[in-house]
Order: structure tokens, then sequence, then C-alpha cells
């Protein structure tokens, strides 16, 4: 896994410093100054459309306005019209027909000097509304009753009654004393904008306030209230403050929209209109073709064609070559670019180079071949012969032992011939090894104990041996102090556990990580004091310390001899089989 993230790592490396990166990122730096320039024009455009959305905006707000009051005039008018007819005795049906014939008025009715109804059309009389019956009390009666002419002002809400605006006229006598009031509701959403304008944005939004910001009517709710969901409470105080009617916010949704507002009654109806705030992408719709996109359209068509260019050119025969280089990487020299004849001049020089250099290292490699098999078999030669010669020597100490009478002599000897058996059972191993380099120890560990145990099986009891071993392979060098230490264990055993009785031999290899553990268990009488301070135990501890380790014999569990030696776990190459290795070992060829 750590390979292939670092492949991929180097792979996305090699692709950003390559020639269409810097190619594509030099055409890109060429041509940024046209992009600012397509930026600006579209900030410019973008800002002028929003300019242009706002006049429109108050436009028809405006225009609303203008015709709300001029409905609201015409209700003036028929009011003034209806002075003579309201005292008239049959005013009820009169009232009631003009109601049920006018779409802007819902209800008329005639006030006394004292407030109390004196005529009304039959939705005002069979369920007429406190604030009718309680008008005396009201600012706009008695605005009326100090003298001016007319007075619009929004009734105050009944329940199941639609929101109304009072339009009423003052009535006199001949002589200009007030005689009452001439009144008629107009439903305020009869005095609502017109959001199907074909002026307005896509997605305008209209309602009536009053002077405090109330919502009174509306066509979308959410887009009339602001983002923490309050209504736009003194809007028209604070915008007319600043001299403006149009201001932003973000409605109930979040989304950035524009205001305008403009008063339909003073004091008392305002209309205003919503639409949403131009965007970018709003801007981009309706100029897909402007300023802007002109020249991103040119920066990626020139992007395109640097990296189609580069890519026939030159990257195309780069990646081929690269191709090529990775086989002979792998040793793969007899594949030749031939394809590249049809490449650019710089591409073919590059290519014969490369064919020169494949044409070199096969040579080469024929030579060091030659070399290297003459070396080898030249070792082997080497290793053959000296093995030959420390078993002549193995067979002069042996003749001579047979000539020895004194027996303490002829254990020496024989103890010595065998050392000298070990070491030629080393280089047996290494010229039949595959490598010379590197023996098994596990492979000659078992060859060496079966060597030890039949060297003495003809002059005595039978003694049955089993390896356990761990497979390490490691140098020759640490090999032989690992040979001798078992050759001193293996003899004491014989010598002082199965001579004359026989026995049972165990020998265990184990890899322990970092640490390796030799051991050779006797079935014996135990251990004594003689097998503790014998020569033997001294050379056991000299070859323990050439392998960094020490050596002890102790009692065996099963009532015999142990001999044991804990030593660093010299350095493995290549295992045969890695998964009898210790962990540390196992992490290191992983």
């Amino acid at each position: 896994m750590a390979r292939l993230v670092k492949a991929f790592g180097r792979r996305r490396g090699s692709r950003l410093h390559g020639i269409r990166f810097r190619l594509g990122l030099a055409m890109a730096v060429a041509l940024l100054p046209i992009l600012i320039l397509g930026a600006f024009q579209a900030n410019r455009a973008f800002e002028a459309q929003d300019m242009d959305q706002r006049a429109d905006l108050q436009l028809a707000v405006e225009r609303t306005s203008a015709a709300a009051k001029s409905r609201l005039d015409s209700t003036s008018v028929l009011l003034q019209a209806l002075r003579p007819e309201a005292l008239e005795l049959f005013c009820r049906p009169r009232l009631t027909s003009l109601v049920q014939r006018l779409d802007d008025i819902d209800g008329l009715a005639r006030l006394s000097v004292t407030g109390q109804t004196t005529c009304a059309s039959d939705n005002l009389t069979d369920a007429p509304p406190v604030w009718l019956s309680q008008a005396t009390r009201s600012a706009w009666f008695q605005r009326l009753r100090a003298g001016e002419e007319t007075v619009l002002a929004r009734a105050p809400d009944s329940p199941g009654a639609p929101p109304s605006l009072i339009v009423a006229i003052r009535l006199e006598r001949p002589m200009g004393a007030f005689n009452g009031v001439m009144l008629a509701t107009v439903p305020l959403s009869r005095l609502q904008p017109d959001i199907n304008d074909p002026a307005l944005p896509e997605g305008s939004q209209a309602a009536l306030t009053d002077a405090a910001g109330r919502l009174l009517t509306v066509t979308e709710r959410d887009a009339f209230l602001l983002r923490n969901g309050s209504e736009l409470d003194g809007w028209v105080d604070h915008k007319q403050a600043r001299g403006s009617t149009i201001f932003e916010g973000r409605d109930a949704r979040g989304r950035p929209r524009v205001y305008a507002g403009t008063a339909v009654a003073e004091g008392n109806v305002y209309a205003l209109l919503s639409a949403p705030a131009p965007d970018l992408l709003s801007w981009a719709r309706l100029n897909p073709l402007g300023a802007f996109f002109a020249p991103v359209l040119a920066w990626l068509l020139a992007l395109m064609c640097v990296t189609w260019v580069s890519e026939r050119i030159v990257v195309r025969w780069l990646v081929y070559l690269e191709r090529v280089a990775a086989l002979y990487a792998k040793g793969k020299f007899s594949v030749r670019p031939t394809q590249a004849v049809h490449a650019p001049a710089e591409i073919r020089n590059l290519a014969s180079t490369l064919n020169d250099l494949a044409d070199t290292i096969s040579a080469r490699n024929k030579s060091l071949t030659a070399s290297l098999e003459e070396k080898d078999a030249l070792m082997r030669e080497i290793h053959h012969r000296v093995k030959n010669n420390l078993q002549i020597i193995s067979s002069l100490l042996s003749m001579q032992q047979r000539a020895l009478t004194d027996a303490p002599a002829k254990a020496a000897v024989g103890e010595t011939r065998q050392r000298i058996a070990a070491l030629a059972l080393i280089y047996r191993t290494l010229y039949q090894s595959d490598d010379l380099r590197y023996a098994d120890a596990r492979v000659f560990l078992t060859d060496l104990v079966g060597q030890l145990v039949a060297g003495e099986a003809g002059r005595g009891p039978v003694v049955t041996s089993s390896v356990e071993a761990d497979s390490l392979v490691v140098d020759p060098d640490k090999l032989a102090p690992l040979a001798l230490w078992l050759v001193e264990a293996v003899s004491n055993a014989q010598k002082h556990a199965f001579a004359g009785r026989g026995g049972d031999l165990k020998v265990r290899f184990k890899v322990d990580g970092d640490t390796s553990i030799l051991e050779v268990e006797d079935d014996g009488p135990g251990v004594s004091e003689t097998e503790r301070a014998g020569v033997g135990r001294t050379l056991m501890g000299a070859f323990a310390k050439q392998l960094r380790g020490t050596a002890e014999m102790v009692p065996s569990p099963s009532g015999g001899t142990l001999a044991r030696m804990t030593f660093a776990t010299p350095e493995a190459v290549t295992p045969i089989d890695p998964s009898d290795l210790g962990t540390s070992a196992a992490q290191r060829h992983s």
C-alpha cells in the first residue's frame, strides 16, 4: 500500500512538473489580463443591471400608487355625487345596488353629526362593524368634524372582514356647518400592486403596509419577512429619513431581495414591491455571450489548443520513451524505440541515445554475467576443496585416534574431529546452495545434528534425535560459532548423558524478533559439576560471546540437562520460509 501511495504521489508530481502543465500555466498567465478585463466589464454590466432593476421596481411601485390613488379619487368623487341621494328615503337599496355593481367598493354609509348610521348598504347594516358604531371616537371622524373635506383611514380589523380602507367626505349644511359624514370602504386587496406587470423583474412580490411597517395584504409573506422572522417594522420612517424608499434585505428564506415602496394613502397605507436581488448567475443567464464569457471561452480554447499541440508533438513521444526506459529498468533491453522514427528530430535523437544505451548495457551485462559465472564456479571449487581438505584432516585425526591408547587423549581427538567436521559441513552447505554468500540455518543445523548423531551410532547404544528449527538465512561467518557451540553441546550430551545407555536428543532453534535461542536437551541424569567446569563449557561461553549472547546449562523439565544459548538474531536476507521468522525479522523483509 505504501508503495502504491508513493508511486501515485510521484506520478502526480511528475504531471505537475510536466511540459503540458507548464505550457498550460504559461498560457493561463498570458491570458490573465483578458480575464481581468472581462471580469471588470462583467461587474460593470452587473451594476448596470442592478440599477435598471431598481429603477424598474421604483417606477412600478409609483405606477401602482398612482393607480391606487386614482381609485381613491374616484371613490371620493362618487361620494360627492351621492350626497343628495343619501338623504333620500330609499337610500339603503340604492347604496346596496351601487356596492354590488362597483368592484372597488364593498360598503357605503352615511353618518349623522353624532356619528350615528343614518343610511348604509346591506353589508354595513346587517352586520355593522364595531368601528362604524364607534365612529365618533375615531380620529378620522374628528378630523372631518374639525373641517377636513376628505379623509383616508385604515379601518380597524374586524373578525371575518377583509382589511379595508375608509374613504370619508365631510357633509355640510348650506351655511357650512358640519352635517355628518359620507363614507365608503375600499378593500385593500384592490389597492395591492399588480405583480403581473411585464416591467417587473421575475419573482417580484407585492404587499401593502401601514406606516409602522405591519403587513396588511401580501402575495407571498416570506418575501416580506426579514431573516430573523420579524416584519418590516419602521421601514417607512427609516427610509424617509435617508431620502430613499429603496432598500435591500434578506427574506425569511435567506434570499437577498430589493424592496421599493411609496405611499398610497399618506400616513395610512403604503405599497411595497420586492424582487430578487440580481446576482452573477442571473446576469450570466441574461448575457451568456457577454464581455466575461467571451474571454473565458477564448482562454479555455487556447488552453485546449496548447494541450492538444503539446500532446501530439511532445508529450506522447515522451510517454512512449518513458515506457521504453521503464522496460530497460526491468532489464528488458531487447525492446527498441522503433516507433520514434516519426517523431520530431529532438525526440528521434533521444530515442537513438536510448537505443545506444541499451546496446551498451546489454553488452556489459553479458560480460558481467560471464565473469560472475566464472567467479561463482571458482568459489564453489574453493569451498569444495576446503571441505575436502577438512575431511582429509578429519580422516588423519581419526587414524591417530585409533592409534591412541590413552582414553582422555582419544576423547580429545574425537572432539576435535567433530569440530572440524562441523566446519567442513559449512563449506559443503555453501557450495551446494544457490547463493554462495548465505546459508539457511535450519537446513544446516538439521544436517549437523544428523551428522553428529550418526558419527557415534556404531559405538554404543542407540541415540534418537529431533530438530525443530526456524528458517534464518545468514552470513556463513555467523554460522561458524553457531555450529561449534552446537558441536560442544551435543558432544557434552553424548559424553555425560548417553554414554553406556543411549537416549533422546532434542535440538530447538527459535527466532523471536531481535533475539534467537538455540537449545540442546537430553534425558540423562542431569547437570553435574564436571559439565559446569569442563573445557567444553568454556568453549560454549566463548562461542556465545562471538554471537553477542550468553550460554547456560540448567536442569531440563524432563529430568535431563538443557544447554541454552541466547543471542542477538543475525541479520537475515531473503528467507526460504518467511512465516518461520520472528516478528522483527519478518518486518524487515515485509
